[in-house]
């Protein structure tokens, strides 16, 4: 009897520990913090006179990280008509069918997985990238990433950037080619997210 009991104080004891590491190990999600995550660019002004720089104010999306497993997806949501480059005509320009054609395309989108983890963070994100109504694969290099403690509100922050080479003829955009433009354009990406609330 003095063994069962010691068995059934085992169980007891072993039970509610499975459950808790479960609930470690299970996968979190994020969810972008718009405030602080800008997608941004730099893109050839004719020819290499200059490079252009800009960025996307609007973006909403989510990461899903699971740490024991060492994978995770990313789902974001950019939009358009928010370009910025700090000139109010270029941003006009930018919405209009010369270019992004905004009001056709109003959002553009990046759905990819968390890979390549190295002392469990990723270094890569690898997806497609939907643009002015065009679908191409592209793969997001993870410069940084980190999560921790924010020291102003006390609850777990993640923050990440990224970097990606892209061609914009290759997703319709194409204005200014007969200029001399590149069609290169470098993208710049700095990122933070916050846990989701617990349903």
């Amino acid at each position: 009897m003095k063994i069962v009991s010691k068995l059934h104080k085992a169980l007891l004891t072993s039970v509610p520990m499975v459950f808790a590491l479960g609930a470690a190990a299970a996968p979190v999600t994020y969810n972008l913090d718009s405030a602080h995550t800008y997608p941004s660019f730099e893109a050839d002004h004719m020819g290499g006179l200059s490079t252009w720089r800009g960025k996307f104010n609007t973006t909403s999306g989510k990461v899903v990280l699971d740490r024991e497993a060492q994978t995770g997806t990313i789902n974001v949501t950019v939009d358009t008509t928010s370009i910025d480059f700090g000139n109010e005509k270029l941003n006009q320009h930018a919405q209009s069918p010369d270019m992004f054609d905004a009001a056709k395309f109003p959002t553009a989108t990046y759905t990819g997985k968390l890979v390549k983890f190295q002392n469990g963070v990723p270094t890569e994100a690898e997806g497609t990238l939907n643009l002015h109504g065009v679908t191409k694969p592209v793969t997001l290099k993870i410069g940084k990433f980190l999560c921790k403690k924010n020291p102003m509100s006390g609850k777990e922050v993640c923050g990440a950037d990224a970097t990606a080479m892209l061609n914009r003829e290759d997703f319709g955009i194409s204005y200014g080619k007969q200029l001399g433009f590149d069609m290169n354009v470098l993208l710049r990406i700095q990122t933070e997210a916050s846990p989701a609330p617990e349903m």
